[in-house]
């Protein structure tokens, strides 16, 4: 134990401590953060090791009193200085992790407002990219309205000069008209002044005529295109109120379709029936008083052209429901007439008409139920067999021009559709007799093609 004492006055550790704690407390103002802790450190270090020789001592002299000497002193001093240690200890542990959750604290709410820096950044940016994509999106409204405004102006502008072309034409219509009954007065003129067939007769004048194509010619293809288009809206529209219509009165959707088709069909017969007379009449009206060098037939078809409203429809639809009346393969109940569709058969009747003034004119393809299915004539219809090869009806007509399909029908096809439908040939009977408002309406004859004004040659 002397030795050990003696080494620890020797050291003088105990006078480095003092003086390091002297120069600490006449430095600390001075000093830096870092460097106070520094010191303090170094004075613990120094402070342990001092320690560390002052229990080794203990431990020397407490062996040389034997067994039980010095106990009242340990117990006295030594163990309640312990226990203060080790309070102290266990209140430096609370604080370092204390000082341990308050940093992690920090450090979270570090992280904290750099998302939500970085949060706000990219709403900034988003808020940015919203306001230009408004911008652009008012421009291209802006833009969408000018052009619109153009567009309606020049629209306007296209009435108008198809107004004054009208109007030009059937100015040169009645001239050329008037220019024909001039003509065929004054031959007859000459005739009734002439004394003797041997005397000479002065030829009658000429109307002169426009060397220019027809009206008829040079809206070939625009109107081809309209008729066209309204064929597939009549499909479209026209055609699923009449369905519509139909089973209010006809439960079976086979036969209500079955009805369509063929209110279709004999509207294009009658139609084309209806333009036959209609040219056959103008035709021998015009033929009296043509001259120059359009030809007649040009001739005929710019004045059908131009006066489809003279086209007596009313008869035509008499015609479609009379033939529809006879036709075996469709039934109807005996209280109720076909005229519910009538106002399907009018348009029907008018477009088909019109397809007839076309340069080739326009048909419909001819269909029989049993055929054999054409892809490129039909579609077929959702409640179709797909498998089956065979048309069990149709419904709807394809349209031709040429014997090329412009425009597909539609047809339901099943199997065993031969079969069925000639067994449901012999089993349908259909005798209906006409209404006395459609005997009636059957009588009433087309108009002279050139009524409404028109001078009569």
């Amino acid at each position: 134990m002397a030795d050990s004492l003696r080494r620890l006055v020797s050291a003088e550790s105990c006078r480095l401590l003092q003086e390091k704690l002297e120069n600490w407390y006449r430095d600390y103002e001075i000093n830096t953060c870092d460097q106070n802790l520094n010191r303090c450190c170094e004075i613990i270090e120094m402070n342990s090791v001092i320690q560390g020789q002052l229990f080794t001592i203990l431990n020397e002299t407490s062996r040389e009193g034997g067994h039980y000497a010095g106990v009242e002193t340990i117990k006295t001093r030594l163990l309640p200085w312990l226990g203060t240690c080790f309070s102290c200890a266990t209140s430096g542990g609370l604080f370092e992790s204390g000082l341990s959750f308050i940093q992690d604290s920090v450090e979270k709410e570090r992280q904290l407002r750099q998302l939500a820096t970085s949060q706000t950044f990219q709403l900034q940016e988003l808020q940015e990219e919203l306001t230009s994509t408004r911008i652009e999106l008012d421009h291209v409204q802006q833009d969408l309205k000018d052009s619109r405004a153009r567009e309606e102006d020049s629209l306007r502008k296209l009435d108008h000069w198809n107004d004054y072309e009208q109007q030009i034409q059937m100015l040169r219509d009645e001239i050329s008209i008037l220019d024909a009954q001039k003509s065929v007065l004054q031959s007859r003129l000459v005739r009734s002044r002439s004394p003797s067939p041997r005397r000479s007769r002065s030829p009658s004048p000429l109307p002169l005529r426009s060397c220019s194509p027809g009206r008829a010619r040079r809206t070939n293809a625009s109107r081809h295109a309209c008729l066209v288009a309204r064929f597939g809206d009549i499909y479209a529209n026209e055609r699923l109120d009449a369905e519509t219509l139909l089973r209010t009165y006809v439960t079976d959707k086979e036969m209500a379709q079955r009805i369509i088709y063929t209110a279709a069909v004999e509207s294009f017969q009658a139609a084309k029936m209806a333009y036959r007379q209609f040219k056959m009449r103008v035709r021998k009206t015009l033929s009296l008083g043509h001259t120059g060098l359009e030809s007649l037939e040009d001739t005929v078809l710019d004045y059908i052209v131009r006066h489809e409203d003279l086209y007596d429809v009313q008869a035509s639809v008499n015609e479609v429901i009379r033939s529809m009346n006879m036709n075996p393969k469709i039934s109807f109940p005996p209280e109720v007439d076909f005229i519910v569709i009538s106002s399907l058969i009018r348009e029907l009747c008018r477009v088909a008409f019109s397809m007839q003034t076309l340069t080739p004119p326009l048909d419909i393809a001819f269909g029989m139920d049993g055929e054999l299915f054409s892809e490129t004539k039909y579609h077929r219809s959702l409640d179709s067999d797909f498998t089956a090869a065979l048309v069990a009806y149709h419904v709807w007509p394809a349209l031709m021009e040429n014997d090329v399909v412009i425009v597909k029908g539609e047809a339901v096809t099943k199997r065993g559709a031969l079969w069925s439908h000639r067994s449901r040939s012999r089993s349908r009977s259909r005798s209906r007799s006409v209404s006395p408002l459609l005997s009636h309406l059957s009588r009433s004859r087309s108009p002279s093609p050139l009524r409404s004004g028109s001078p009569r040659l």
